[in-house]
């Protein structure tokens, strides 16, 4: 293979920002949890983030990743000042952040707001975040952690 076919626009060792989407719940029956009403679900799932407990398991999935350089420019799309740069700026600063219900809303109005200052990647990336930020408005008990992750 010629090396055009493994050029990448970012450097080789750049530091790699990757989204998780995490559910939790019980590990229970199907019929016990049809008939667990709403509310009783969301206090659990809010329980359950505050501590591991017995009967318990996280469900991690990638929804999303990309070179740390790639997301600072992509991040920089977003209209300055506003919430959603701010919030996605919280990631090189402390190297995880958290995306939530509280989040959705906003984040997916300044990624489609600046989707036409994007390059073909980043509307990739846009789409990627837009469909897991979906998803949370469908579940609210899923959420997106982000985290660096270096080599």
């Amino acid at each position: 293979m010629s090396d055009h076919a493994h050029h990448q626009p970012y450097h080789e060792q750049d530091p790699m920002v990757v989204f998780y989407s995490l559910s939790r719940k019980f590990v229970q029956k199907k019929e016990d949890e049809d008939r667990t009403p709403q509310e009783a679900k969301e206090v659990i799932y809010y329980s359950l983030a505050i501590g591991h407990h017995l009967g318990v398991i996280d469900c991690l999935k990638t929804c999303l990743e990309c070179p740390l350089s790639g997301y600072r420019a992509w991040v920089a799309k977003l209209p300055e000042e506003s919430t959603a740069r701010r919030k996605l700026e919280g990631l090189p600063r402390y190297g995880e952040i958290c995306i939530d219900s509280t989040h959705t809303h906003m984040l997916a109005c300044a990624l489609d707001k600046a989707r036409p200052q994007m390059n073909e990647q980043e509307q990739t990336w846009t789409d990627a975040l837009i469909a897991a930020l979906q998803m949370i408005e469908n579940e609210p008990a899923i959420y997106l952690m982000v985290k660096r992750r270096d080599g």
